[in-house]
C-alpha cells in the first residue's frame, strides 16, 4: 500500500479538501432537507420506516450510487460508491460514514440524530465529489454509507456487527450532536436490565396480610441501588426507573418492574457491576416474599476505543475550518453517554466526534428537540461534515497514515483484550489509593 500513498503534496491535499467542502455547500439545501424531514418523522428504534425510506430515497437520487435498502435489518440501508482509482488489481481502501435516525419517545429528536444522519451524508458525497474530480487518484477507494437503525434503544450497530456489515471497511467515520466540539469524550460501556418482580394481590385495608407487595420489593431495590452507589467508583452509573407498580391504592400489587442501565468506563467492568445490582434486586425479593425476574437487553454497548491518530487528525482540519474545541478538562474526562458505536470500534477503527449545534440546551430534552431542527444548526452540522470528509483524505493520501491508524487500533484491541482475561481470571486491577488519605476521617 504504501506505493499507492505517494506523490500527494500538502498543497495538493488543501486543495482537495477545500474543494471537497465546496461539493458539501453546494448540496446544502437538499442536505438541510433532509435532516428536516428525519426531524419531522421522530421514529423509534427499528421502527424508522420513513426516515429509512428518506435516507434510500436521497442516495437513489444521487448519481453513482449502489442502493440497497433493508440491509441486513429492515430500516438499515448502505449505499456505495466505487471503487475508482489506482490500478486494476490495486487494494481498495474502503470508507465508511454512518447515519442515526431513530428518535426517544415523548420528545422526538432531543439528541440530534437528525443531524447524525446529515452529516453522514454530507461527508459522503463531499468525499465522492472530490474523488470524481480527480483524473489521476493514486489510491484505489470505495465510499461506503451505512444507515443504522436502533442507537437509542437496542443496539442496532451490534446487530449489523454480528450480520458482518462492517466487513471490508478501513475506518468509520460519524458526529454527534452536544453542547461544545470535542474530537473525543469518553463514552462508557452500558447494558440494560429490566426487572419484573411478582407477588399476589389482596385487598389492601381488609385483609393485606394475604397478599405479596410487589411494589415493596421495587421501591426496596430501587433503594438497594441508591445506597450501593456509596460504595461504587466515581465514574460508574446506576440510574433506573419503576415502570409499573400497581393499579389502585386498595390493591396489594401483585406485580412491578424497573428499568435499570448500569453503566462503567470500561466493557469488562460490567459484569461486576451486574453482580452488584443483582444482589440488590434478589435481596428484595427475599425481604417481601416476591419471586424475580431479570432481563437483560440482547446487547451491550462497549465503550469507545479511542483513536487518537484519527482524533488528531480530525481537530487539526475542524481547526482549519474555525472550529473552536473545548478545553474543559471536566467536559473532556467526565463520563458521557453510551453508544453502539463502541461496538464498531472494536471490528474497525473509527472516530465519534462530538459537535456544537448553536445551542447550549442539553440532551434528551425538549429544548434540544427544537435546536436539532433549527436553522441555527445547520451551518455547524455542514462544518462538522466537512471537518469528517477532510480527516478521510488525510486518511487516504498521506503516506503512512491509514497503517498508523490501523496499528493504534490493533493495540487499543489487544490491550483490552488482555485486560479483560485478566479481570476473568481474578487477577482484578492493582488498587488504587490517594496518598495521605488513609487516616483522614
Amino acid at each position: 500500500m504504501a506505493a499507492q500513498f505517494s506523490g500527494v503534496s500538502q498543497e495538493k491535499l488543501r486543495q482537495w479538501k477545500q474543494k471537497a467542502g465546496g461539493y458539501i455547500d453546494e448540496a446544502k439545501d437538499k442536505l438541510n432537507a433532509l435532516s428536516k424531514d428525519i426531524w419531522n418523522c421522530s421514529e423509534l428504534a427499528y421502527e424508522e420506516k420513513l426516515s429509512h425510506d428518506r435516507l434510500v430515497r436521497f442516495f437513489t437520487d444521487e448519481q453513482g450510487w449502489t442502493v440497497e435498502s433493508h440491509y441486513k435489518l429492515e430500516t438499515a440501508f448502505r449505499a456505495t460508491w466505487g471503487p475508482v482509482g489506482g490500478k486494476e488489481g490495486d487494494v481498495i481502501v474502503n470508507v465508511g460514514m454512518l447515519c442515526e435516525y431513530d428518535a426517544l419517545p415523548g420528545i422526538g429528536h432531543a439528541c440530534g440524530h437528525n443531524l447524525i444522519a446529515e452529516v453522514g451524508a454530507a461527508a459522503a458525497l463531499g468525499l465522492k465529489g472530490l474523488l470524481e474530480s480527480i483524473s489521476d487518484c493514486p489510491v484505489r477507494i470505495k465510499v461506503t454509507v451505512l444507515g443504522t437503525p436502533a442507537e437509542e434503544v437496542g443496539g442496532g450497530k451490534i446487530d449489523l456487527i454480528q450480520a458482518r456489515a462492517f466487513e471490508g471497511m478501513d475506518v468509520v467515520f460519524m458526529a454527534h450532536p452536544s453542547q461544545e466540539d470535542a474530537p473525543y469524550l469518553p463514552d462508557v460501556a452500558e447494558h440494560d436490565v429490566t426487572v419484573k418482580y411478582h407477588g399476589k394481590a389482596s385487598h389492601a385495608a381488609a385483609y393485606p396480610w394475604e397478599g405479596v407487595n410487589a411494589l415493596d420489593a421495587a421501591v426496596l431495590a430501587y433503594n438497594n441501588l441508591s445506597v450501593l452507589r456509596q460504595q461504587l467508583k466515581p465514574d460508574w452509573r446506576l440510574h433506573g426507573i419503576i415502570k409499573h407498580g400497581g393499579v389502585k391504592p386498595n390493591i396489594i400489587p401483585a406485580y412491578s418492574e424497573l428499568e435499570f442501565y448500569l453503566r462503567a468506563p470500561k466493557r469488562y467492568d460490567l459484569p461486576v457491576i451486574r453482580t452488584k445490582a443483582e444482589m440488590c434486586f434478589r435481596s428484595a425479593a427475599m425481604a417481601t416474599g416476591c419471586q424475580v425476574e431479570m432481563q437483560y437487553a440482547k446487547h451491550e454497548y462497549h465503550n469507545i476505543l479511542r483513536n487518537t491518530t484519527l482524533d488528531g487528525l480530525y481537530q487539526k482540519n475542524g481547526e482549519a475550518l474555525g472550529i473552536d474545541f473545548t478545553t474543559d478538562p471536566e467536559v473532556l474526562t467526565m463520563s458521557s453517554g453510551s453508544t453502539d458505536f463502541g461496538n464498531v470500534t472494536y471490528v474497525v477503527p473509527g472516530i465519534h466526534p462530538y459537535f456544537y449545534i448553536g445551542s447550549e440546551a442539553l440532551n434528551h430534552t425538549e429544548e434540544y428537540t427544537v435546536a436539532a431542527g433549527a436553522e441555527n444548526a445547520q451551518f455547524y452540522t455542514l462544518r462538522t461534515a466537512k471537518a469528517l470528509a477532510m480527516t478521510a483524505l488525510d486518511v487516504l493520501f498521506c503516506p503512512g497514515m491509514l497503517q498508523r491508524v490501523r496499528e493504534e487500533f490493533s493495540e487499543a484491541v489487544l490491550k483490552e483484550e488482555r485486560e479483560r482475561k485478566r479481570r476473568e481470571s481474578g487477577e482484578g486491577p492493582q488498587p488504587k489509593h490517594c496518598g495521605g488519605a488513609a487516616g483522614l476521617r
